[in-house]
């Protein structure tokens, strides 16, 4: 008996600091995770944006009247394992993997930013902050021609603005290369807009218009059509990519989010100062993508819609030149 008391004694306690060490664990990690967090606030208007330094990954962007108008999946990993799932992650060099030696999306949105702590600021009209990544700071996501061994170098920068109602992201690819090697590049914000109420699939509440014109590469049907002049709309699993018509290079788009709101979502490019034509892209994984997703919640995909403006043509830019893609999103 006294064995038994004894054995059951030790496994109890055994179990009990195997708990506590745990925990500890976990909070640790919430601890770092959320020091990785920063909140930037206009304090004249009250709208404010979240991003992790991680990615550069902004995870809020609330107007004035405190509305969320960014989703986040309540699975997303926010320690730095993996891109966060929401917000607005950073895509570059590629988009989806055209070239299978290097990671889907690139490396922009897996690896730990600095922050120009001499960016902030918070004046009568906006305030912001920006964020840098070089090349030779990229632990994660290598691969192909962007391997440990490249030729090519490169300095990422991202300015975040916020207004009242407004939020303008401003992504800049600067070759910094020394060799003068020119490199071709795909880049993109992947923004997770909020659908109020979960109604994504709500077609008088949720919905993009804007495109028509445009022309659509479905990438579940494999269909290529011309969009006509009904508004998107969300009907299963979409994944359609948007290229605009000859002489068209900024994209400008509504976005029904439920509740009788619309975001208004502006998009230009540049690359060595010239105009380049912003293509985009319309996603939601639906239910069982959804459901097979760690970092998503089951039933999470009626709260989102993704429209993500991109350069997705073929671009190539030069040693000592400079690429830019900027997003404006606007609460109507």
């Amino acid at each position: 008996f006294k064995a038994f008391v004894s054995s059951f004694i030790f496994h109890h306690l055994r179990g009990q600091v195997q708990k506590f060490i745990t925990s500890s664990i976990n909070a640790t990690i919430l601890k770092q995770s959320m020091s990785q967090i920063r909140t930037i606030s206009h304090t004249a208007s009250g709208a404010s944006f979240q991003f992790h330094e991680f990615g550069a990954t902004v995870i809020s962007f609330k107007t004035s009247s405190n509305r969320e108008c960014l989703f986040v999946s309540r699975d997303a990993k926010l320690d730095g394992s993996k891109a966060v799932r929401g917000g607005i992650p950073l895509v570059f060099p590629q988009f989806g993997q055209p070239d299978k030696s290097m990671p889907q999306h690139g490396f922009l949105r897996n690896n730990f930013w600095t922050v120009d702590e001499s960016s902030a600021y918070d004046n009568e009209s906006a305030a912001g902050v920006s964020l840098t990544l070089h090349l030779k700071d990229v632990k994660n996501s290598r691969g192909g021609k962007w391997d440990e061994n490249t030729k090519y170098d490169v300095l990422a920068t991202f300015s975040i603005n916020v207004e009242a109602e407004k939020m303008t992201t401003e992504l800049s690819i600067a070759n910094t290369g020394t060799a003068g090697e020119e490199f071709d590049f795909q880049t993109l914000q992947h923004t997770y807009f909020r659908v109020e109420d979960g109604a994504a699939f709500d077609a008088k509440q949720c919905y993009v218009k804007g495109l028509e014109g445009y022309a659509v590469s479905d990438k579940i049907t494999n269909a290529e059509y011309t969009l006509g002049t009904d508004p998107i709309v969300l009907e299963g699993n979409v994944d359609r990519v948007y290229t605009p018509p000859g002489g068209k290079d900024v994209v400008s788009v509504s976005i029904g989010v439920g509740g009788g709101k619309v975001m208004k979502l502006t998009a230009s490019g540049t690359c060595d100062d010239s105009a380049i034509p912003v293509s985009c892209v319309v996603w939601n994984p639906y239910k069982e993508k959804a459901a097979a997703m760690s970092d998503f919640g089951d039933d999470q995909y009626v709260e989102m819609i993704c429209v993500e403006p991109g350069l997705l043509g073929t671009t190539s830019l030069e040693a000592g030149k400079s690429a830019k893609l900027t997003q404006v999103i606007e609460l109507c």
